[in-house]
């Protein structure tokens, strides 16, 4: 074994990480015990997948002799979707997640979620619970408050990029995605959207040269729904958010789709676009198809990174500086 190899053993962060990190966890749950919050466990094995195109889980050895493959989660939503349907009620967990494939400065394979859903929260309560918390935590960490601003998808699309994203022509999207870099072939609109996020608005975020500090931005695209409801008034978007932090994406939140038949739709889709590009199409989760089937209470959920969050509380700018052992040691 070489020396390089041999030196790997090490926690590579200062060991204070591991006491703030401690004191994180403690101040999320003496919000959520202030609140009535219900701490759940959930497991991380499952016989089922999360069918997103974007997303990769890791697949091991079957639970039972009667199922083909077991997968690590890459989320706890579908064991707190049971649950509330169940009738637990207001609940939230601290959860380690997986998902195959992803390394750079902000994605590790395995990480932890806090994840919480709220009974009859709409997405603006669920949005300003986000920002209660991200405050709070600031105060506990000795930080002065950021000021939040929040944004429709279109209207930062309109004011960032130039571009209605509910109206422009796929030329004119494709057109712009050239004019900023893009070479490839044609893009479909959500991943033309993506590109532009990525390419011309995240950067004018992470350097705080339009916005404040924080930034809620709100009613994406309805094909970006994943789990969240239509919205009802818009039907061309969706009931969900997501809370940044100078350009670092923190959380993700959906008031949450209720319908069975509609979800069921949605992750077939997900499976036929997972075909189409030469990726596995995974097994349906029929337990959380029955809870919805069964009634999922009307509410809110949202998922926000805790690692991240860490380290922008801390003023870092890339998770291994908040992990200790990363993923090449471990």
């Amino acid at each position: 074994m070489s020396k390089n190899k041999r030196a790997h053993w090490r926690f590579s962060s200062p060991l204070s990480v591991l006491q703030q990190r401690a004191f994180l966890c403690a101040e999320i749950r003496r919000f959520f015990a202030a609140r009535q919050v219900l701490e759940v466990t959930t497991p991380v094995l499952s016989h089922h997948g999360n069918t997103d195109v974007h997303i990769e889980m890791f697949q091991t050895q079957a639970l039972l002799p009667d199922h083909n493959a077991a997968y690590l989660r890459t989320s706890p939503e579908f064991f707190h979707k049971r649950l509330l349907a169940s009738g637990a009620g207001d609940l939230f967990e601290i959860a380690r997640v997986f998902r195959r494939g992803e390394r750079t400065p902000l994605h590790h394979p395995e990480f932890t979620l806090l994840e919480w859903y709220r009974l009859d929260f709409n997405l603006a309560d669920l949005m300003q619970e986000v920002v209660a918390l991200v405050q709070q935590l600031l105060a506990a960490f000795v930080q002065p408050a950021i000021k939040v601003t929040t944004l429709s998808y279109q209207e930062l699309f309109q004011t960032v990029v130039g571009l209605d994203p509910f109206s422009v022509s796929d030329q004119a999207l494709h057109d712009r995605c050239q004019a900023h870099g893009y070479s490839g072939a044609a893009l479909s609109r959500t991943e033309a959207f993506d590109f532009l996020f990525a390419c011309v608005i995240q950067p004018e975020l992470s350097a705080g040269q339009r916005f404040t500090d924080g930034l809620l931005l709100h009613r994406f695209p309805v094909a970006m729904a994943a789990l969240a409801a239509a919205d009802p008034e818009q039907p061309d978007r969706c009931l969900r958010f997501e809370f940044l932090w100078r350009g670092v994406e923190l959380a993700n939140g959906y008031q949450e789709l209720t319908d069975a038949v509609e979800q069921r739709a949605r992750f077939v889709a997900d499976n036929r676009l997972r075909q189409a590009a030469d990726k596995a199409q995974l097994p349906l989760d029929e337990h959380l198809l029955a809870a919805l089937d069964h009634g999922l209470p009307a509410c809110s959920g949202v998922a926000l990174g805790l690692e991240r969050l860490l380290m922008c509380l801390l003023g870092l700018d890339d998770l291994d500086q908040v992990t200790g052992f990363i993923p090449e040691n471990s």
